[in-house]
């Protein structure tokens, strides 16, 4: 396997090597210049619907908003919100913000306006650049949020007070000046809190990390890779991994709703090599019929990168029955503190359930519940796994009590239990925060709980994970109604699909007469979980 990326690696350690920002060109416009016709980014849906946009023309699609938002008025520093499903307008606005020296805020489509409107004002965004299918929940918005002053739309009419294509089309081609390195560009990916509300996850755009240019030596990432975007963007993995595609001058396919048989399609149609990819959309994959998985070539693969929920070992199998034995690589992080650990190709199948050693540039601690770091080896000896590397995020966003939380000195965490072999492979068995992942998203009980508990009829619930072959995890609530009340499960889902976005809406209801507490009167969900997970290797999906 090549462990380089020639001439692009080259350009990625440029940008990085002490550069600051109004020094040299962005990376884009380096490779609109050097490659102006290679595709830089496709949209094929089918049926001869293609849309193909060369580094010359999403360099000026990307020049063209950023400066359509600096006449608004959009400073440098500020945040700016976008929100759809996958584009090539998707991939500009990320590109568009990293120019104009903006906080890229991706806001996940599928929230309701409830759970959106925390997000735009928790956030302090003053514009947004959003899908025409959203624009009907952002004309509410725009009503709702102080700070909220510009909204432009795209793909679509424009409703009444906001601006659409046309206005960004008149924005001249050329680079935005180049913003004041002070501003504090960056990003703000927002991931759910025990609290049960999303905490802003801040990173400010610096030079290129040792631990990124190492991570993506070690896969092996080239220029003439092809990648396909394989969940959605607004997630921090398949973000990540697609802007490292573009840092390499790779072609980047994205699929705007994903669909398994479409998707091998795309494998085959443009030789993909590379994707991002949560369990979910994979075992649809591989569960297809073998008559439909033949018509598509699949040995173009060369690189998938198994993150966003644990692959179970049995889908690991699948997988490796369908595509390159050497192609599949898992990455385990987060959302705050990057790429931690990664399980190389020539590891899966003698590593059953290890999400691998420590990524390049990252250190890799245990600590148990007194403080003291775990020295031991095996599965009793598990510890909260702690990380320290250049990739941290530097605070949740006016939450400084939460961030304090997550870190014991300069080593961080996200509240996962682990343990380690004797050859230096780490294993997650447990969440000290109870997050579910589902599908690849992450979900914490703690907001559902609180929308469950808005129902007259509902005195408390308890949510919790539950395995699912298809999902990894699926929600759970055990539900605790008021004296006199009835309620069935489906009352229940329908309940929670009015406050809660989709993923997040229990698939499976009980009901009980109270729930199980500690002496101090925490909820033993540890207890409530016990019967689902009798009999699984990991006590998460």
């Amino acid at each position: 396997m090549q462990r380089g990326g020639g001439r692009a690696i080259r350009h990625f350690r440029w940008r990085g090597c002490g550069r600051k920002l109004g020094t040299m060109p962005d990376i884009l416009t380096i490779y609109a210049q050097s490659q102006p016709d290679k595709p830089a980014v496709i949209d094929d849906r089918g049926g001869g619907q293609v849309t193909r946009w060369t580094y010359r023309e999403l360099e000026e699609q990307s020049n063209r908003l950023a400066n359509a938002l600096l006449s608004l008025g959009v400073r440098p520093g500020e945040k700016v919100i976008w929100c759809g499903p996958n584009s090539p307008q998707v991939v500009a606005a990320i590109c568009a913000s990293r120019k104009a020296g903006y906080v890229a805020v991706p806001l996940n489509y599928r929230l309701t306006t409830e759970e959106a409107q925390y997000v735009a004002g928790h956030s302090d965004a003053t514009a947004a650049y959003v899908d025409a299918e959203q624009a009907p929940m952002f004309a509410d918005l725009l009503a709702r949020v102080e700070r909220l002053r510009h909204v432009i739309v795209y793909g679509g009419p424009a409703p009444d007070g906001m601006r659409g294509d046309e206005f960004v089309a008149a924005a001249p081609a050329t680079p935005p000046p180049d913003p004041d390195p002070e501003a504090g560009a960056g990003t703000m990916i927002f991931t759910s809190g025990t609290t049960g509300k999303p905490k802003g996850a801040l990173r400010r755009t610096r030079p290129a990390e040792s631990t990124t240019i190492g991570l993506i030596g070690l896969i092996g990432y080239t220029a003439d890779d092809v990648y396909l975007t394989s969940g959605p963007l607004y997630h921090s993995g398949p973000w990540g991994f697609m802007g490292g595609a573009l840092a390499f001058g790779q072609t980047v396919v994205v699929q705007r709703k994903f669909d398994p048989e479409d998707w091998l399609r795309l494998v085959d149609t443009y030789r993909v090599s590379s994707t991002f990819a949560a369990p979910a959309p994979i075992r649809m994959v591989c569960a297809l019929p073998e008559e439909v998985k033949k018509r598509y070539d699949r040995s173009s693969m060369k690189r998938m990168i198994a993150n966003a929920a644990p692959w179970s070992y049995a889908l690991k199998l699948q997988y490796l029955a369908d595509f390159p034995e050497d192609s599949l690589w898992e990455v385990y992080g987060s959302t705050e503190l990057g790429v931690d650990c990664v399980l190389e190709p020539k590891d899966q199948r003698r590593k059953p359930g290890s999400c691998g050693k420590p990524a390049p540039g990252v250190e890799v601690v245990l600590f148990d519940a007194d403080g003291r770091e775990v020295t031991g080896t095996g599965p009793d000896h598990t510890g909260e796994l702690y990380v320290r590397s250049t990739g941290i995020y530097e605070e949740y966003y006016k939450q400084p009590d939460s961030y304090d939380k997550s870190r014991r000195g300069s080593f961080y965490t996200v509240g996962d239990i682990a343990y380690r072999d004797d050859e230096g492979y780490y294993y997650i068995c447990d969440r000290k925060n109870d997050m579910i992942i589902s599908g690849g998203m992450n979900i914490y009980p703690a907001e559902i709980e609180a929308a469950l508990e808005q129902h007259p009829a509902i005195y408390e619930a308890a949510v919790f994970g539950i395995p699912s072959e298809e999902w990894g995890e699926i929600v759970h609530a055990t539900v605790v109604l008021q004296p006199g009340a009835s309620l069935s499960p489906a009352d229940v889902m329908a309940f929670s699909r009015e406050h809660l976005a989709g993923y997040k809406t229990p698939r499976s209801v009980g009901f009980v007469d109270e729930l199980p507490r500690t002496g101090s009167g925490k909820v033993l969900k540890r207890q409530l979980r016990a019967p689902y997970w009798a009999g699984q290797r990991s006590q998460v999906g």
